[in-house]
């Protein structure tokens, strides 16, 4: 759908009245209805989530998580972080149920994300993570803290792992990138361009290309050999990396699982080096 909104509209004449209603709250709040989830908006327009859920379907989408990306990509990547954060006094506007609500808001992230996992895209990262002779992770800006969690534990498992957070520091280090590689790219709305630049790079050179990423029609899909998609929405200023990182959090157990005999002499071998170094208090 190129313009969900006109979809919306040219639909309304056929609508029951709580449809009706969730229509028309969507078209005049077309800015703060894209971060918003299934209960949430049920909430603002006095509906149940089973009604939201009929209401995507109504108009052709498979559930309400389809509905939502095709109004993130009208919206969300347009608005500025000062426009996000005058969303988030709009939605969050009573003080001690506004933190309930976050809470509550970055739990729905997480179902939503379990409820859409492609298991058989998680199965093939993690075997591409298995089979790698080098593996790096690329992100940017707030993204860079996922990139440092994810390379952080991928290196004890891993022979080789390397985050990628700046272009212009590493760019001479990528000339030898080929198909035995892995490149994870991770990127968020709005997307940085720096991600997808070194993350196309890495399909031209043959390397196999792991997205994590927000929704399917984000610009790293393209280059994706396998995406895998976690939802990061959450109307403020920042993004919800709650449950992006409770897939990161199953993809590095998951290869852990997989290098247990020859992870556990290595943990032992490293755990000698911390004593003797008095790393821990």
């Amino acid at each position: 759908m190129e313009n969900i909104y006109k979809h919306i509209a040219e639909q309304m004449s056929s609508m029951s009245k709580s449809n009706l209603k969730i229509a028309k709250y969507i078209l005049e709040n077309p800015n703060t209805v894209p971060f918003l989830t299934a209960d949430k908006l049920a909430k603002m327009t006095g509906v149940s989530h089973a009604t939201v859920v009929r209401f995507a379907t109504f108009l052709g989408c498979t559930g309400y998580p389809e509905l939502q990306q095709h109004m993130q990509n009208s919206a969300q990547q347009q608005l500025t972080t000062t426009e996000r954060l005058k969303i988030s006094k709009e939605v969050y506007d009573d003080q001690d149920q506004g933190v309930y609500d976050i809470f509550l808001d970055d739990i729905a992230n997480i179902k939503s994300t379990l409820e859409r996992l492609d298991m058989q895209a998680f199965r093939r990262a993690v075997q591409s993570l298995l089979q790698a002779k080098k593996v790096y992770v690329v992100a940017n800006r707030s993204a860079t803290a996922l990139g440092v969690f994810l390379q952080y534990y991928l290196q004890f498992l891993l022979e080789k792992v390397e985050l990628i957070h700046s272009i212009e520091t590493v760019s001479e280090r990528l000339y030898n990138m080929n198909e035995d590689d892995v490149v994870i790219g991770i990127s968020f709305a709005r997307y940085t361009k720096s991600t997808i630049q070194v993350f196309s790079y890495a399909k031209e050179r043959n390397a196999t290309t792991i997205a994590i990423t927000d929704n399917l029609l984000s610009p790293l899909i393209p280059y994706a050999d396998i995406p895998l998609t976690a939802s990061s929405q959450m109307p403020t200023f920042i993004d919800s990396f709650v449950a992006p990182l409770s897939l990161i959090n199953a993809l590095i157990i998951s290869v852990g699982k997989e290098k247990e005999e020859t992870f556990q002499g290595k943990l032992e071998s490293l755990e000698e080096v911390w004593r003797k170094f008095d790393i821990f208090y």
